[in-house]
């Protein structure tokens, strides 16, 4: 058993650090800017499991520590998976892969957009699911990639959105075993079931049998 291993999240958001906190309790979960490193490479892969890699190799550069890195995003089934990989960028039918500026849309416009881009589909198929790829870099040569997926389907309209917990597009996916959307289950039910909990547990027993 590994006791506080360092380990950093290749990662800005602070939410993610908590999740990965509690998933991994016998590792310290730093991100970059705990330690004042600026932090932002370009993600140029055209896979989840490529962008994980890319942000992974681009910290453990920096740091020379163990490094956890993910790279998720949600697939809409009618949408033929996006918006995926670009999910975070997503900005509406136009800018599919975000707008041409750079700039990143308010969560909740991304929400409606996306809920609007479907209905106006007039489709039955609300199908989506999340898809989480992590990456645990130990070395160039030595590294481990676990990717999983957390399956539900999008709200029928906007106001249905619900629940605080979570983040990003948590509000507006639907879990019909539930009967709540991602973000009103408990943190506990969420991370037993996600594709970020799925795949850390994954890593988590390949950092419970290595040595650093």
């Amino acid at each position: 058993m590994i006791h506080r291993m360092k380990l950093y999240l290749a990662s800005s958001n602070r939410h993610k650090q908590k999740e990965m906190q509690e998933l991994l309790p016998f590792c310290e979960i730093r991100i970059p800017a705990d330690d004042g490193i600026e932090f932002s490479p370009e993600e140029t892969g055209s896979t989840f499991s490529e962008n994980s890699l890319i942000k992974a190799q681009a910290l453990w550069n920096l740091v020379k520590e163990p490094v956890i890195a993910d790279d998720s995003g949600l697939c809409v089934d009618s949408l033929s998976g996006a918006p995926g990989i670009y999910t975070s960028r997503y900005a509406g039918p136009l800018y599919m892969q975000g707008r041409p500026d750079g700039v990143k849309i308010p969560q909740e416009e991304q929400n409606r957009l996306l809920i609007k881009q479907v209905n106006d589909l007039h489709t039955d198929n609300r199908a989506c699911h999340y898809v989480c790829a992590m990456t645990l870099f130990i070395a160039p040569d030595r590294y481990f990639i676990a990717q999983e997926t957390f399956e539900g389907e999008l709200i029928k309209d906007i106001s249905l959105a619900a629940g605080t917990g979570g983040f990003g597009y948590d509000p507006i996916v639907y879990l019909p075993q539930y009967g709540k959307t991602v973000a009103e289950i408990s943190a506990e039910e969420k991370n037993a079931i996600s594709h970020r909990g799925k795949a850390v547990q994954a890593i988590k027993t390949i950092l419970q049998t290595i040595k650093k």
